[in-house]
């Protein structure tokens, strides 16, 4: 593991891994812009021209790997000469949803990945990504007055309720913050709402348990180009640490929920009927000061190069 640097004093390039989803696609797309040289892990190639539409098969900023979270050696091929890595976790093409399997599934590809972080000689920062529902489910949570990035949720609480994405999120973000304080790696987590990207249905995992979030305040969404130059400014950001809830809207009045299942629904069942007699508006109770203080003097367009 390097030691702590600046983002721009020595190597420009970073992994993306997995760079197949939406999201890891598109902080490879928006670190190109920036000007980093990119290594782009993928688990399923099938997805890689789906996910790099719009950029020169030419382009010499971008490497692409096959990198399989659970072979140690394809994940150390895709980080040599790194500086950085971004990481989310992408369920393996045969186990594609998230059941009481999953977590063991998420931990060991959290703990291979960060493992191999520890063991190269370059990487100087690790950016995790995980989830605001790692924060959130707790019985004790619904009499605090403000969720924020130091409350956990309770892993007891999930699996009784099954609340398989929540369980596996926070159990892969503990073992991931074990390792690096046991290895001195640098790593800043990003736990986001539900992501709000073009592939969004009503199956998402995170949206087991909605109505119980939205009666408590602490259903949150965040915007794709959000999230991403939240990851891009954690990253770049060496007073950066910690854990970092990133979201853009909760979802607190009928209005919104009513927008949000337009949204999640196919067109022919998206007409829902808006209770005109639910004026309620719920209190929000997660607060995300910690990312907005760091993001305001945020440069969306500023290139490293």
């Amino acid at each position: 593991m390097a030691t702590a640097a600046s983002f721009n004093q020595t190597s420009k390039t970073v992994c993306v891994m997995d760079a197949s989803g939406p999201l890891g696609s598109s902080i490879v797309h928006r670190l190109l812009q920036r000007g980093y040289s990119v290594h782009a892990a993928v688990q399923n190639q099938g997805k890689l021209w789906q996910s790099f539409e719009g950029l020169s098969c030419n382009n010499e900023k971008l490497k692409v790997f096959h990198s399989d979270p659970f072979d140690y050696h394809s994940i150390m091929d895709a980080l040599k000469g790194c500086c950085g890595l971004f990481y989310s976790f992408e369920p393996p093409s045969d186990q594609p949803t998230y059941d009481e399997f999953m977590a063991d599934v998420e931990v060991r590809a959290a703990h291979n990945v960060l493992e191999a972080c520890a063991q190269t000689n370059t990487i100087d920062k690790v950016v995790f990504t995980s989830s605001a529902t790692t924060v959130i489910w707790n019985d004790s949570h619904r009499k605090a007055p403000d969720l924020d990035e130091r409350n956990w949720s309770d892993l007891n609480f999930c699996r009784k309720f099954k609340l398989w994405q929540a369980l596996s999120k926070t159990l892969a973000e503990k073992t991931a913050w074990a390792l690096a304080m046991d290895r001195s790696i640098n790593m800043v987590t990003v736990n986001g709402g539900l992501l709000m990207s073009p592939d969004l249905t009503i199956a998402n995992p995170y949206l087991k348990g909605a109505a119980e979030m939205y009666e408590d305040g602490v259903f949150v969404t965040v915007d794709l180009r959000f999230i991403v130059d939240t990851h891009i400014h954690v990253f770049e950001d060496i007073t950066s640490y910690g854990r970092y809830l990133c979201f853009n809207h909760v979802i607190k009045c009928n209005e919104d929920a009513v927008k949000l299942a337009n949204t999640l629904l196919p067109p022919s069942e998206s007409s829902l009927p808006q209770s005109l007699e639910d004026t309620r508006i719920h209190q929000q109770r997660i607060s995300n000061k910690k990312l907005n203080k760091l993001m305001v003097d945020f440069d969306s367009k500023l290139r490293v190069d």
